[in-house]
């Protein structure tokens, strides 16, 4: 029998004998060293992980709300007192700066206090039918099996953003992790293990590919809720998949993020919201701002500040208190940002800063700033996901509009303006699940994160996050 490669680091045949695995290198991006091992998953062992979930999924759900908040809030606290460890864990895997990871690690923890409150707000309904014929009873259970699959991006915080409102609804889950980045996956489901959680309520498995072993979990008729993060391609793919047994589906997908300052915009604060916008994990995040349209007044002025901020950043090691950006997680992503600045060069984009290469064997790529770049160009149609910021010139506050909704994607806008009124306006028109406004970060556990069109289906973070992983069941009864 095969044996089941879990977080809890138990790697037991069902016979109770010692299995031969195999194990995964997980590479860092800095120096291509390698930064830890994980146990392969073969397909076998992906489904023994979703019986045992299942097989826990009656306990767990019937485990008090406050009990199931408990152990969430430990979670917390382990994962505050190891907050050091963990970063450094995600600098080895991930590559990024080590304060980013320092702020990823508080950020990741944070969903496990906001869900550990969530948990025993679970609510319902009791009123009587309009019509005086009988009562309508409303309650919230747990949707079942949770299958999560997170990025490489944040290995800390789409983990717990998933897992925590998950335990909190009192479902089982079933983490799989990007390949690129499981050590985090792996230190996180261990201190929900030593926080309390019992086993088989939480499992994480490696498979390399991992696409055949996500199929076989979906279709085993076990699974009942899909949470994905990663791109629009594969989420699309999984959606395709899902709907054959009718599965519950939550999909946090690519961005396209348009970044818009006003002529009346506060130059230094644009700049300074454009620097987290984009350069939050080196750019390297779907929220990234990825198209700058900047009006034709304020557009030198802009460009200056922001370029003189982008060219002092210092690329290296992640773990190099003097770095400010660190390389992207594999070669495939360097290839990927390289080839878009190149291509843009070729359409009449002018590099201000940056626009190449580590000069070592690195992953990383210079932080890079564009102009000349026109409405038509392909970068603006592409996730950059890397550091790179392509300027556009705009003189028309009404026709911007229309290219801010021009893409498929709407997951987060940004917009400065010192008229709130002409802001708040501009926000309501955009087609994007979330937007920032005076400010270059929205990400907060206690706000719904998610986007429309391409961006995805369903909200992450706050109550949404919660209710996301509860089914509605309706009682019609005279009493």
């Amino acid at each position: 029998m095969s044996c089941i490669a879990v977080a809890f680091g138990v790697n037991v045949c069902d016979n109770g004998h010692m299995a031969v695995v195999k194990y995964v290198n997980v590479v860092n991006p800095f120096d291509q060293s390698v930064a830890g091992t994980v146990p392969h998953a073969e397909i076998a062992d992906c489904l023994a992980a979703v019986d045992a979930a299942h097989d826990a999924f009656d306990t767990w759900r019937a485990t008090a709300p406050r009990a199931r908040a408990e152990i969430l809030r430990r979670a917390y606290d382990l994962m505050i007192a190891e907050h050091d460890q963990l970063s450094r864990t995600i600098v080895r895997e991930n590559g990024k700066v080590l304060a980013d990871a320092k702020a990823e690690v508080t950020y990741a923890a944070e969903f496990f206090r906001w869900f550990s409150e969530e948990a025993v707000r679970i609510d319902g309904d009791y009123r009587r039918a309009p019509s005086g014929a009988n009562w309508l009873l409303v309650s919230r259970q747990p949707v079942g099996v949770s299958l999560l699959a997170t990025p490489w991006n944040f290995p800390a915080a789409m983990a717990t953003r998933k897992i925590g409102p998950a335990l909190a609804a009192g479902c089982t889950v079933v983490l799989k992790p990007a390949s690129n980045t499981p050590l985090t996956a792996v230190a996180i489901c261990d201190i929900l293990r030593r926080a309390g959680v019992p086993d088989g309520v939480v499992s994480v498995v490696v498979p390399e590919p991992s696409g055949p072993a996500v199929t076989a979990m979906l279709q085993s008729g076990k699974v009942r809720k899909l949470s994905f993060t990663g791109s629009t391609p594969v989420g699309a793919l999984l959606l395709a998949q899902a709907a054959e047994r009718i599965i519950n589906c939550s999909m946090e997908l690519g961005g396209n993020a348009p970044l818009v300052v006003f002529d009346d915009a506060d130059i230094d604060v644009a700049v300074e919201g454009s620097m987290l916008a984009k350069m939050r994990n080196g750019g390297a995040a779907c929220t990234a701002a990825n198209r700058f349209f900047v009006h034709e007044r304020i557009h030198d002025d802009f460009v200056e500040a922001f370029t003189k901020r982008m060219s002092a950043l210092v690329l290296g090691n992640g773990l190099d208190p003097q770095t400010n950006v660190g390389p992207l997680v594999s070669r495939k992503e360097q290839d990927n940002v390289a080839k878009l600045v190149d291509a843009a060069v070729a359409q009449g984009a002018t590099v201000v800063c940056g626009g190449k290469r580590a000069s070592d064997t690195s992953f990383g790529y210079h932080p890079t700033v564009l102009t000349d770049v026109q409405f038509d160009n392909a970068i603006l149609r592409e996730e950059i996901f890397g550091p790179v910021a392509p300027i556009v010139r705009f003189n028309d506050a009404d026709d911007i509009l229309t290219h801010c909704n021009s893409v498929d994607h709407g997951l987060v806008s940004y917009v400065f303006t010192r008229d709130i009124g002409r802001g708040l306006r501009f926000a309501e028109a955009l087609e994007t699940g979330m937007i920032g406004l005076n400010r270059g970060l929205v990400s907060d556990p206690a706000a719904p994160f998610g986007g429309v069109k391409a961006s995805g289906l369903g909200r992450e973070g706050g109550h949404d996050g919660l209710l996301a992983f509860l089914e509605t069941k309706y009682v019609a009864g005279n009493w």
